[in-house]
């Protein structure tokens, strides 16, 4: 049902990442109808705004005038204007100041409503090949490498997905130490441009990235998915293998066969299983068991 937007409202809208044709009907609607657009840069904002014929006023929101806006942007809801929020791509307040003006209209009462729009963090993830169920976006990460390492090493231990994005001029220092504190060998997603003309996803793990980067100057706008911690396994003793062993071919499954299932689920080789599967005397196992 379509209404007006209601007024003393403020609309957080999200707005394409890249491709035009991603901003919903509602969107529009809503930025075409509302007293006024806060957005993070006027300019940027203008040409989406003049693609779909939109001429609503705007004012510019950002973080370098967010204190002195804040105000002047509560004065005007509290008055009964309505206001959509937008950032430069994506949904507001995702790593922009958009957060503080949401805190400030619900400290004063007032009604924030959310228009559901693109994200990069989330259109990465869905195409990343990544477990998806769980996850953890940490927007940029640090500048200098020690407090970017610091970091890190926060979420060393950490088993969700790990979503980050970059720039490409710290692309390169940021992958030397994801692999310094993650590991050279862990997985990783890289998404360039995501729905624009050049998108592109590069998976491998953090040492070939490193080296595909080496050869390749970055450009673009990327988005890093990097695969959480394994799971840590118990050590079995030599004792507990076999007897998984001895449990797997009591059912009528090869040594081999066994050594490989049972290698899924232990962090022991298949070689070493069939090895300690060979010194067990399944034979007289079964007729242990039938006495």
């Amino acid at each position: 049902m379509q209404t007006d937007p209601k007024p003393s409202t403020l609309y957080i809208v999200g707005t394409p990442i890249g491709n035009l044709e991603d901003i919903t009907f509602r969107a529009v609607r809503i930025l075409q109808t509302v007293d006024l657009i806060a957005a993070e840069d006027t300019r940027h904002t203008g040409k989406l705004l003049q693609h779909f014929q939109v001429k609503t006023p705007q004012m510019s929101y950002h973080e370098h005038n967010q204190n002195s806006r804040i105000p002047e942007l509560l004065e005007h809801l509290t008055n009964g204007k309505a206001i959509a929020l937008v950032s430069d791509a994506g949904m507001p307040g995702i790593s922009d100041p958009g957060y503080e003006l949401v805190k400030a209209c619900i400290d004063a009462g007032i009604t924030v409503v959310p228009i559901p729009g693109a994200s990069a963090a989330i259109t990465a993830l869905s195409a990343a090949g990544l477990p998806t169920d769980r996850f953890i976006f940490e927007g940029f990460l640090p500048a200098k490498s020690q407090q970017r390492r610091q970091q890190l090493e926060y979420l060393q231990a950490e088993p969700r997905t790990l979503i980050f994005y970059e720039s490409p001029h710290r692309l390169r220092d940021s992958l030397q130490d994801l692999a310094t504190v993650l590991g050279i060998d862990r997985t990783i997603v890289i998404a360039r441009e995501l729905t624009k003309l050049y998108e592109e996803f590069w998976r491998g793990t953090i040492a070939d990235a490193i080296a595909h980067y080496t050869q390749k100057e970055p450009q673009g706008e990327y988005t890093l998915l990097v695969a959480g911690t394994p799971p840590s396994q118990p050590q079995l003793t030599e004792a507990e293998l076999k007897a998984e062993l001895l449990q797997i071919m009591k059912q009528g499954v090869s040594r081999s066969q066994a050594s490989r299932q049972l290698a899924k689920d232990t962090a022991v080789s298949r070689r070493q299983l069939y090895q300690l599967a060979l010194a067990i005397d399944i034979t007289s196992e079964l007729e242990t068991t039938i006495e």
